[in-house]
């Protein structure tokens, strides 16, 4: 019996958002604010403004993308370095500070991608509108410059206010399938002259940022995150985000421009929010689990062996890498905000092996890169910050929770359009990999479609990583639930 109609995911959706502190929907205060926000041409301070509009700017999102946060724009140096300059959307001109619009903003701290429901930070007006880098119009934007040197590290360069064009948007899976060799150079690669050439350079600089972290320590983890398709409010299928040569461009290139915009910030002498993934806590259990590889850990963290032993796995068995993935990252643990005073020493993001880093390359999505934009903006205008050591610490702990929080309505959506996929299919059998056995219980996740769930019945003996049979029970898309029995194991 198929029931897919009886179940209202766009309201599972905005439940979860008020479950985890969130405002799901902008109140009128907050609309009738942006309904009279008109787009200004030029800045304020037009003689600190650089006029950029004529440079082969471009953006790579996903295809259904509107709030376009950055763009980029390279060129060769000399001695093989690689000029990068990353335009960034200026949302602080339009998002006063205390207006309703950033208490709604400050209050929700991020955008929510349920893959069912998008729930917006800011409204589409400002987000996929005015402060959204799209293709057709100038915009304002902060650049932010820094040089990619032969052997990946970088030199940090300027901060300035620029008029910008973005001249094409272009698709992660397009430009990547392209650059990985898959297909042929995409149409809107093709028709733009010099694009071409241009992209080609950026996947250059990408490719030495990437080595020299990689070198440093950098992990390459990669865990499965299944997007549901939905058609007329119908999940259709369960797709796996891929990796891919156009989405490592946006990675490098971002997280150098927030290398370069702490480096920026620090030399300016004022506090500044950072991002940190600390030192793993439970680096005994990292070196446990690479024990039952037949691996061994050194006692003390080390970024480089565990990125080795890694590396090892996702050769040896690419299937089950996802798995042990997310194994390490939950030991790892999650990133938080942190307050950096001028003169201390910097916390470090173990993970991206990289000392100093913040988020402020996104600020249509997330509240802290607002913050970090504004920051900037005073240094640009000489003026006093305009947050106090004490608000960036008050800032930084609410901005936490909110990701941690929006991470959890994500992933109970993800469960929940699984459920409702899979809610016709009680009594099938399917081929699974086991991601959990401990007292709390064991979980699998299916092979096709990528759904996860609990081991019910036959779950004793299980162990993590191993291809067992399950038939399928009961799903509950309301609690995000999706019971199995386990039938046996699967033979080599």
């Amino acid at each position: 019996m198929n029931n897919h109609h009886t179940v209202d995911l766009k309201a599972i959706a905005g439940n979860a958002m008020r479950k985890y502190g969130f405002e799901p929907f902008f109140p009128n205060s907050v609309l009738r604010e942006v309904a009279v926000i008109n787009v200004k041409t030029l800045p304020d301070n037009q003689e600190d403004t650089k006029d950029l509009r004529m440079l082969l700017w471009s953006s790579i999102d996903n295809s259904d993308s509107m709030d376009l946060d950055q763009m980029e724009f390279v060129t060769r140096g000399q001695n093989g370095e690689i000029q990068v300059k990353i335009a960034i959307a200026d949302v602080d001109t339009y998002v006063q500070k205390h207006s309703q619009t950033d208490q709604y903003a400050a209050h929700n701290g991020t955008s929510v991608y349920t893959g069912i429901e998008t729930f917006p930070m800011l409204p589409d007006k400002l987000s996929k509108g005015i402060t959204s880098l799209l293709p057709g119009q100038d915009h304002m934007a902060i650049v932010i410059e820094y040089t990619v040197l032969p052997g990946g590290d970088v030199r940090h360069g300027d901060i300035y206010r620029a008029l910008v064009s973005n001249k094409e948007k272009l698709i992660y899976e397009e430009v990547g399938d392209w650059l990985d060799g898959v297909e042929g150079i995409p149409r809107s690669v093709r028709d733009v002259p010099g694009l071409e050439e241009q992209v080609q350079l950026q996947s250059e600089a990408a490719r030495h940022l990437k080595n020299y972290r990689m070198e440093k320590g950098a992990l390459d983890l990669e865990t499965i995150e299944a997007n549901a398709v939905v058609e007329q409010g119908l999940v259709k299928d369960l797709v796996v985000q891929k990796k891919n040569m156009a989405r490592s461009i946006i990675e490098e290139f971002m997280v150098a421009a927030n290398g370069s915009t702490v480096d920026y910030l620090g030399k300016a002498g004022i506090p500044m929010i950072q991002r940190v993934v600390r030192t793993p806590k439970y680096w005994e259990e990292i070196v446990i689990t690479a024990a039952s590889y037949g691996e061994r850990l050194p006692a003390e963290p080390d970024s480089k062996a565990l990125s080795a032993f890694l590396n090892r796995q996702k050769e040896a068995d690419p299937e089950s890498f996802p798995d042990l993935s997310l194994t390490v990252v939950k030991l790892i643990g999650p990133g938080e905000y942190m307050t950096l005073e001028p003169g201390e020493p910097p916390y470090g993001h173990f993970g991206l092996a990289v000392t100093d880093y913040t988020h402020g390359t996104a600020p249509n999505r997330r509240y802290v890169d607002l913050i970090i934009q504004r920051l900037i903006k005073s240094v640009l205008d000489r003026v006093p910050s305009p947050y106090s050591p004490e608000d960036l610490v008050d800032q930084s702990t609410w901005l936490t929770g909110r990701e941690k929080g929006s991470k959890k309505v994500e992933r109970f959506m993800r469960k929940a359009a699984a459920a409702v996929l899979l809610q016709d299919r009680i009594g099938k059998f399917f081929d699974a990999i086991v991601t959990g056995a401990s007292e709390k219980g064991t979980y699998v996740r299916l092979i096709t479609p990528p759904a996860e769930g609990r081991i019910m019945r036959g779950e004793h003996g299980l162990r993590v990583g191993q291809k067992v049979h399950v038939r399928l029970l009961k799903t509950d898309p309301y609690n995000g639930y999706i019971d199995f029995e386990c039938l046996g194991t699967v033979k080599k």
